[in-house]
């Protein structure tokens, strides 16, 4: 069913609307897939067919069973197959539905594209063709730029367990008949994989993209009501067991008679047999019994399965570094008893951006560690990643670099955007290589109860490889764990500001996630040591700017 998406068109589905006339075959192939049709027709055991057919399963089902894969069947109609079995005893029947059923036995409507849509409407297909119109047109209504599709189908348990019982039910009624020996029912494929086949072909043609691997998926998912409503009251039944046994259980504390406490633990006990366990197979027969037991063992089936579909794209990312030049921009949206902390946001201000551009439905900011609101983020900047939760659009490199210069010419000059590009999932890989061995580079403007010595200057670029011990910080103890966390400060230098003798930059390297304020007022002791323990006296921190994060992350276009 896979085929290759190299050569594949690119698609925008929302160029014109499908009808199930689009789907044209080549009038060579038309007569070939006839003649394959009628050769497989030929080679059908009819009494089993006619049996099925009185039985309610499908002629679909029954292509499936005996291993029919014909491209024609999924365009031509229950009355037209039905003919090609039948023969002229086809036309003797005025209403179809007296020879294929309404809702099939085993495939519950399926392979019958009959299914539930919203509010429960019943939704009846003829062929493969017309339900691929209806999908094609979801997927242009979504309005996707689409170069291949992967389709995926989710069926009910229901259904494996009902192609066991068909399969077995064939096997046991007819395993004396010449043609059942000539013929491996285990070489069927499943309700899944036929109707996988029957859908692809009409979809290729409508979308005009080939189906494969690919990063836009369109999902059939089938569900049934009836299962629904199991799993609720198995889930009922479980949360009652869990109230009585917990129930149980207080009472065993208080009650002290040897028997009372016996009689509480066998209660206890039964509790736990809520749902029956059923002894036979899960296909509900069993291989060795009698042949000559032919009971038909599925259900009459009154509704087919509810349907949603949906069409998604799998997530692109965005990779490149930020720089933010402002003191009052925090890094993703900040919002404290629902009043903003700072004018913007960098996450707001690059992804409000992106995803308009991508007509996506949402997206996620990752980067490389965070800077506190009130600190800049100079030098090559910081990497990032933007998640983008299924664009309707992939941009070009040129609409890239638009969207980046979008950005970066911004009236309020907030935040700028360096190498912007679309990465794939290995951004992840890039991002987490660098995060754990990564360090920085920081600028902080320092104050100290002292004039500055010259001797200082000495004793702090002296300082190499330091190892300093850091408890969680005061100021996000109430969103931190309280941990004791060991810290390697590579370098450090003083850079003294003319005219003042109690201020100066410290430059310094440190590894990722060292506390800087903490590291320079010693945080009442809970940082050893800090610039205020080394030099003596008191320190204080008044502006902090990073002007490097050392990662071989998204550094170049």
């Amino acid at each position: 069913m896979a085929n290759e998406t190299e050569d594949a068109p690119t698609n925008s589905a929302s160029e014109s609307h499908a009808t199930s006339a689009d789907v044209e075959r080549n009038p060579t192939d038309e007569d070939k897939n006839e003649k394959l049709l009628n050769d497989a027709v030929q080679l059908l055991p009819t009494d089993a067919v006619k049996d099925l057919l009185s039985k309610e399963v499908c002629l679909r089902c029954i292509f499936r069973l005996f291993g029919m894969q014909v491209p024609i069947c999924s365009s031509l109609s229950v009355k037209s197959l039905l003919r090609h079995v039948l023969g002229e005893q086809a036309d003797l029947h005025q209403n179809i539905s007296s020879v294929e059923p309404n809702i099939c036995r085993s495939c519950l409507g399926i392979l019958q594209f009959t299914y539930c849509g919203d509010k429960e409407r019943v939704v009846e297909n003829e062929s493969a063709c017309d339900f691929a119109v209806a999908i094609a047109e979801l997927v242009k209504k979504e309005g996707h730029q689409i170069d291949s599709f992967s389709l995926e189908v989710s069926m009910p348990p229901t259904i494996l367990e009902n192609e066991n019982k068909l399969s077995l039910y064939v096997k046991r009624k007819y395993r004396s008949e010449a043609w059942f020996k000539d013929r491996s029912i285990s070489e069927c494929s499943s309700t899944k994989d036929a109707l996988k086949f029957a859908l692809t072909n009409p979809l290729e043609t409508l979308l005009d993209v080939k189906c494969g691997i690919s990063t836009f998926h369109i999902r059939l998912t089938y569900s049934r009501v009836e299962a629904s409503i199991k799993i609720q009251n198995f889930v009922e039944k479980i949360e009652g067991c869990k109230r009585r046994k917990v129930d149980a259980e207080n009472c065993l504390d208080t009650v002290k008679d040897k028997s009372a406490i016996t009689g509480v633990e066998n209660s206890v006990v039964s509790t736990k047999e809520v749902i029956p366990v059923d002894e036979k197979s899960s296909n509900g027969l069993q291989d060795n019994e009698p042949s000559e037991t032919h009971e038909f063992p599925l259900k009459k089936v009154n509704e087919p399965c509810r349907l949603e579909c949906l069409c998604f794209r799998t997530p692109i990312y965005f990779g490149g570094r930020y720089l933010k030049y402002s003191r009052n921009v925090s890094q993703t949206r900040w919002i404290i008893d629902e009043e903003r902390m700072g004018e913007a946001s960098i996450e707001e201000i690059i992804g409000g951006n992106i995803l308009p551009m991508c007509r996506g439905d949402s997206y996620k900011f990752h980067a490389a560690g965070r800077e506190d609101i009130d600190v800049r983020m100079l030098g090559s900047g910081r990497p990032f990643l933007f998640e983008i939760q299924n664009a309707r659009e992939v941009p070009s490199e040129l609409l890239v670099k638009e969207i980046e210069s979008k950005i970066n010419s911004l009236e309020n000059k907030l935040v700028r955007v360096k190498n912007l590009k679309i990465v794939g999932s290995q951004g992840w890989t890039l991002m987490r290589e660098g995060e754990a061995e990564k360090q920085k580079q920081y600028a902080a403007l320092v104050w100290i109860s002292r004039p500055l010595q010259d001797e200082d200057f000495q004793t702090i670029s002296s300082l190499k490889e330091t190892q300093i011990l850091q408890k969680t910080p005061i100021r996000v103890l109430h969103r931190r764990s309280p941990l004791e966390r060991e810290k390697i400060i590579n370098w450090m230098k003083i850079e003294k500001i003319a005219g003042s003798s109690q201020y100066f930059l410290l430059h310094m390297c440190t590894q990722a996630g060292t506390y800087i304020k903490e590291f320079v007022h010693g945080d009442l002791g809970r940082t050893n040591p800090s610039i205020g323990s080394i030099l003596g006296c008191r320190a204080e921190i008044l502006q902090l700017d990073v002007t490097d994060v050392k990662m071989n992350c998204f550094l170049t276009e």
